[in-house]
Protein backbone atom coordinates (compact mmCIF):
# COMPACT_ATOMS: atom_id res chain seq x y z
CA UNK A 1 0.00 0.00 0.00
CA UNK A 2 1.38 3.61 -0.80
CA UNK A 3 -0.71 6.39 -0.08
CA UNK A 4 -0.03 9.02 -2.76
CA UNK A 5 -0.09 12.50 -1.96
CA UNK A 6 -3.47 13.05 -2.93
CA UNK A 7 -5.10 10.24 -0.82
CA UNK A 8 -3.08 11.89 2.37
CA UNK A 9 -5.19 15.31 0.89
CA UNK A 10 -8.55 13.56 1.16
CA UNK A 11 -7.63 11.82 4.19
CA UNK A 12 -6.71 15.32 5.39
CA UNK A 13 -10.10 16.93 4.02
CA UNK A 14 -12.66 14.35 5.38
CA UNK A 15 -10.86 14.97 8.81
CA UNK A 16 -11.14 18.48 8.89
CA UNK A 17 -15.00 18.14 7.35
CA UNK A 18 -15.17 15.63 10.62
CA UNK A 19 -14.41 18.29 12.62
CA UNK A 20 -17.01 20.09 11.47
CA UNK A 21 -19.32 17.59 11.04
CA UNK A 22 -22.90 19.29 9.94
CA UNK A 23 -21.10 22.37 8.99
CA UNK A 24 -20.58 23.67 5.15
CA UNK A 25 -16.66 24.37 4.45
CA UNK A 26 -16.07 26.66 2.06
CA UNK A 27 -12.66 25.22 -0.11
CA UNK A 28 -10.83 27.75 1.37
CA UNK A 29 -11.32 27.59 4.83
CA UNK A 30 -9.88 23.49 4.44
CA UNK A 31 -7.27 24.31 2.56
CA UNK A 32 -6.08 26.91 4.62
CA UNK A 33 -6.97 24.62 7.38
CA UNK A 34 -5.47 21.10 5.75
CA UNK A 35 -2.46 22.94 3.41
CA UNK A 36 -3.79 21.94 0.87
CA UNK A 37 -3.00 23.97 -2.52
CA UNK A 38 -6.77 25.19 -3.48
CA UNK A 39 -6.36 23.93 -7.45
CA UNK A 40 -5.50 20.24 -5.85
CA UNK A 41 -8.07 19.98 -3.25
CA UNK A 42 -10.82 20.97 -5.67
CA UNK A 43 -10.12 17.78 -7.49
CA UNK A 44 -9.79 15.89 -4.65
CA UNK A 45 -12.79 16.88 -3.59
CA UNK A 46 -14.42 16.09 -6.95
CA UNK A 47 -13.35 12.70 -6.29
CA UNK A 48 -14.56 12.29 -2.73
CA UNK A 49 -17.63 14.14 -4.10
CA UNK A 50 -18.13 11.16 -6.87
CA UNK A 51 -17.67 8.39 -4.31
CA UNK A 52 -20.29 9.44 -2.07
CA UNK A 53 -18.22 10.95 0.87
CA UNK A 54 -18.53 14.63 0.71
CA UNK A 55 -21.41 16.18 -0.72
CA UNK A 56 -21.37 20.17 -2.25
CA UNK A 57 -23.27 23.45 -1.78
CA UNK A 58 -23.49 25.91 -4.25
CA UNK A 59 -23.73 29.49 -3.46
CA UNK A 60 -22.99 32.54 -1.02
CA UNK A 61 -22.87 30.03 1.56
CA UNK A 62 -21.56 27.28 -0.38
CA UNK A 63 -18.89 24.67 0.03
CA UNK A 64 -18.72 20.86 1.64
CA UNK A 65 -19.75 18.86 4.11
CA UNK A 66 -19.96 15.12 4.83
CA UNK A 67 -22.13 12.89 3.10
CA UNK A 68 -21.88 10.47 5.76
CA UNK A 69 -21.33 10.71 9.55
CA UNK A 70 -17.53 10.45 10.44
CA UNK A 71 -18.85 7.00 12.21
CA UNK A 72 -19.68 5.71 8.84
CA UNK A 73 -16.20 6.23 7.34
CA UNK A 74 -13.33 4.60 7.62
CA UNK A 75 -9.60 5.39 6.91
CA UNK A 76 -9.50 2.37 4.46
CA UNK A 77 -12.87 3.29 2.60
CA UNK A 78 -11.03 6.08 1.78
CA UNK A 79 -7.79 4.96 0.68
CA UNK A 80 -9.06 2.09 -1.07
CA UNK A 81 -11.19 4.85 -2.91
CA UNK A 82 -8.35 7.32 -3.80
CA UNK A 83 -5.36 5.21 -3.92
CA UNK A 84 -6.56 1.47 -4.66
CA UNK A 85 -6.26 -1.70 -3.18
CA UNK A 86 -4.35 -2.08 0.00
CA UNK A 87 -2.47 -5.20 -0.14
CA UNK A 88 1.17 -4.71 -0.49
CA UNK A 89 1.90 -6.86 -4.02
CA UNK A 90 -0.09 -7.47 -6.72
CA UNK A 91 -0.20 -11.01 -6.39
CA UNK A 92 -2.68 -10.74 -3.36
CA UNK A 93 -5.35 -9.07 -5.37
CA UNK A 94 -8.44 -11.09 -6.52
CA UNK A 95 -7.75 -12.73 -10.25
CA UNK A 96 -4.01 -11.88 -9.99
CA UNK A 97 -2.35 -14.37 -12.87
CA UNK A 98 0.84 -12.83 -13.47
CA UNK A 99 2.89 -14.81 -11.59
CA UNK A 100 3.50 -18.84 -12.33
CA UNK A 101 4.88 -19.80 -9.14
CA UNK A 102 2.03 -17.68 -7.19
CA UNK A 103 0.70 -21.45 -5.07
CA UNK A 104 4.51 -22.27 -4.57
CA UNK A 105 5.60 -18.78 -3.59
CA UNK A 106 6.85 -18.75 0.11
CA UNK A 107 6.40 -15.08 0.50
CA UNK A 108 2.74 -14.95 -0.49
CA UNK A 109 1.70 -16.12 2.68
CA UNK A 110 3.86 -13.63 4.61
CA UNK A 111 2.41 -10.50 2.22
CA UNK A 112 -1.06 -11.96 2.81
CA UNK A 113 -0.57 -11.16 6.68
CA UNK A 114 0.80 -7.96 5.79
CA UNK A 115 -2.38 -7.37 3.62
CA UNK A 116 -4.82 -8.73 6.27
CA UNK A 117 -2.80 -6.73 9.18
CA UNK A 118 -3.07 -3.43 7.25
CA UNK A 119 -6.84 -3.85 6.27
CA UNK A 120 -7.86 -4.49 10.35
CA UNK A 121 -5.97 -1.63 11.16
CA UNK A 122 -7.77 1.06 8.53
CA UNK A 123 -10.77 -0.89 8.51
CA UNK A 124 -11.09 -0.13 12.20
CA UNK A 125 -10.39 3.64 12.27
CA UNK A 126 -13.21 5.97 11.07
CA UNK A 127 -13.56 9.34 11.26
CA UNK A 128 -14.88 10.39 14.19
CA UNK A 129 -12.46 8.38 16.40
CA UNK A 130 -9.74 10.53 14.48
CA UNK A 131 -12.08 14.25 15.21
CA UNK A 132 -12.45 12.92 19.07
CA UNK A 133 -8.80 12.63 19.01
CA UNK A 134 -7.87 15.64 17.46
CA UNK A 135 -10.64 17.47 19.24
CA UNK A 136 -8.61 16.18 23.02
CA UNK A 137 -5.08 17.03 21.84
CA UNK A 138 -6.21 20.72 21.12
CA UNK A 139 -8.38 21.32 24.42
CA UNK A 140 -6.34 23.40 26.76
CA UNK A 141 -5.43 22.18 29.41
CA UNK A 142 -6.26 24.50 32.65
CA UNK A 143 -4.03 24.79 35.65
CA UNK A 144 -5.14 26.17 39.16
CA UNK A 145 -3.02 26.95 42.21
Amino acid sequence: MKITYKGDYALKAILDLSLNYGKVVTIHELSSRAQIPVKFLEQVLLDLKRGGFVESRRGNVGGYLLAKHPSEISVGDVVRFIDGPIEPIACLEKGYSGCTDIYRCVFRRIWTLVGLATSEIVDNVNFETLANQVQASTESVVYQI
